[in-house]
């Protein structure tokens, strides 16, 4: 589950992005064909250079190298014979030899003349020589932006080479280009499958078009959701995240001086955790006929501000807290409240020049609410820029030191820090605070949690796992600290069962995980079991709220959706070369 607040919140999910969380425990084939990009970009090519342009400019997204890599060799000339009659055969493979000379100086319509020549000169069961000539034309048409023509080519050259690696990915760029993507996905993937993931190129554009469909599906469903209030458990953690919140501590303090009794109603409505009723009851406090009655008009505005936030419904979140902020009359308490939630919403919509510029206003406002520098720093923390980060948790840290959540995230921030900076006694200063954390705020689940999370990353796996159990002991009803444990498990020692076990267990606390949903999902897909991870990414989707994360999640499943395509397509090959890559 993303934290509600979009921030690095360890009771949600890691800070890191879940692809990278993924590569972190070794799901290979887990993330489909993305993880297969970056399990293998980092590896030189075996693959010659031949044919490629030097370029590395883009063209409606593709590279001119992507385009350029393309024609077949020439054909030698038979050094042991020379025979005075030329067969169909020779001649034509010396005019696709021609074609490929003219291809090279860039005059692509003389070298589809030449290639003409050579398609209607070879014999019709030379298959092999005949798809190489098409496959080359492709190409010629592919520098003219003629992809009609290319996709007939391709298809000609893949009808009598069904395995035309080369091909397959000129056919999915053409296809690409024409905004289908779907086809394009089947192509690509297959050359990946065919390659045994070892193509740089496919994989590259296998990647690009995963996030392309990803996107263009995560907008169509943001367009037509169906929003769903997070589960009672993240709601309750989002809440205890604050320490300064004006309505929030109210609650925490249980303080029902001076308000009117709708806004009573409102706050019994939150201690009793029926979460579904704030926003109505809300409502009914802010349209009353009477403001001089309704002296909590502004915390039951931020109040519901803030469960539009929980709800998913951005756009109406924005729409309140715009309210409160540009409204002078309102307290200064509630004003930076709700610009440090606007900031962390723009965040979670991948605007973070508004989110910075929200947190400034907040500062200039109330430069000692500790709340303002506890979440830009985990905001920080998701841009990785370490150094403000570490600079905001401290301060936070020295404006409520009793805070468990913020001394361990603090705690957390100079550790990453250490290791960037390659400085050690920072890395081992940052392990002492986390191991003092736990004395010090014995009840805060959070200090076991992150500390687990270093642990693992540093591969004390068992000890890992103790703090991971002391943290459920402490928070026993926390789905994602399951989650979290089920993936220590993988990066372990490649327990699937356990892991499963784990993960299973959390969904049973909780039925709105889509942390859970997505990660069983990878597993699943590791497993071969692609009808049912399919079946748990659309849990996932239902219950993602930003663009970001249902592109991620949209992405995984059309990489499985895509594979199980195939399977029926391609037989055993696809499973014994998915496993061979693993």
């Amino acid at each position: 589950m993303t934290g509600a607040s979009g921030t690095a919140s360890v009771t949600g999910t890691s800070p890191l992005p879940k692809w990278q969380l993924a590569l972190a425990v070794g799901a290979p084939v887990a993330l489909g064909l993305g993880y297969m990009y970056y399990k293998n970009s980092s590896k030189p090519s075996s693959k010659s250079n031949r044919g490629k342009s030097k370029g590395g400019s883009k063209e409606n997204g593709t590279s001119a190298a992507d385009k350029q890599i393309s024609i077949d060799a020439e054909c030698p000339p038979n050094a042991a014979a020379k025979s005075e009659v030329e067969t169909p055969l020779e001649r034509a493979r010396r005019f696709k030899n021609e074609g490929n000379n003219h291809f090279k100086m860039g005059k692509y319509d003389e070298a589809i003349v030449q290639y003409n020549n050579a398609i209607e000169a070879c014999p019709k069961e030379s298959t092999e020589e005949l798809a190489t000539f098409y496959q080359n034309r492709a190409a010629a048409y592919e520098q003219l932006n003629k992809y009609s023509a290319v996709k007939v080519d391709c298809t000609k050259a893949l009808e009598l080479q069904p395995k035309y690696i080369k091909a397959l990915v000129r056919r999915a760029r053409a296809l690409e280009h024409c905004n289908d993507l779907e086809a394009a996905l089947e192509d690509v993937t297959t050359a990946c499958i065919l390659a045994s993931f070892s193509n740089q190129t496919a994989l590259m554009m296998a990647d690009r078009v995963l996030k392309q469909l990803g996107r263009k599906h995560a907008m169509e469903h943001l367009a037509n959701k169906k929003f769903i209030m997070p589960s009672k458990h993240i709601i309750k953690n989002y809440i205890n995240s604050f320490h300064n919140d004006p309505v929030f501590s109210m609650i925490r303090d249980n303080d029902n001086s001076d308000i009117s009794v709708g806004f009573a109603k409102v706050l019994e409505c939150i201690k009793e955790e029926r979460y579904d009723n704030v926003i109505p009851l809300c409502n009914e406090e802010i349209d009353c006929v009477e403001p001089d009655v309704v002296p909590n008009k502004f915390e039951a505005l931020l109040l519901r501000a803030t469960f539009y936030f929980l709800l998913g419904q951005h756009d109406t979140a924005i729409t309140d807290f715009g309210t409160i902020i540009n409204n002078e009359t309102v307290p200064k308490n509630i004003k930076v409240n709700a610009l440090i939630k606007r900031a962390t919403l723009y965040m979670q919509l991948e605007s973070p020049e508004k989110s910075i510029c929200d947190f400034k206003v907040a500062v200039e406002l109330d430069p000692d609410c500790g709340d303002i520098y506890s979440n830009r720093g985990q905001v920080n923390l998701l841009m990785e820029k370490a150094v403000e980060a570490r600079e905001d948790l401290k301060k936070a840290v020295e404006l409520n030191p009793k805070f468990g959540v913020v001394y361990v995230q603090k705690c957390y921030a100079d550790y990453h820090y250490g290791l960037i900076k390659s400085d050690m006694k920072i890395v081992a200063e940052a392990i002492q605070d986390f191991e003092k954390a736990p004395e010090m705020f014995p009840d805060c689940p959070d200090c076991y949690i992150l500390y687990a999370q270093v642990l693992s990353e540093t591969q004390e796996f068992e000890k890992a796992d103790n703090y991971f159990d002391k943290a459920i002991e402490k928070d026993p009803n926390n789905a994602t600290i399951y989650v979290h444990r089920g993936l220590l498990q993988l990066k372990w020692n490649g327990d699937m069962e356990k892991a499963m076990e784990h993960i299973n267990k959390a969904l049973e606390l909780d039925d709105k995980c889509d942390f859970g949903y997505e990660t069983l999902a990878t597993i699943e897909v590791q497993r071969g079991n692609l009808e049912e991870a399919i079946t748990l990414f659309d849990k996932a989707i239902a219950l993602g709220r930003t663009a970001a994360e249902l592109t991620h999640i949209f992405s995984l499943r059309y990489a499985a959706k895509t594979q199980l395509t195939l399977k029926d397509r391609l037989g055993s090959e696809i499973m014994f070369n998915l496993q061979n890559v693993s």
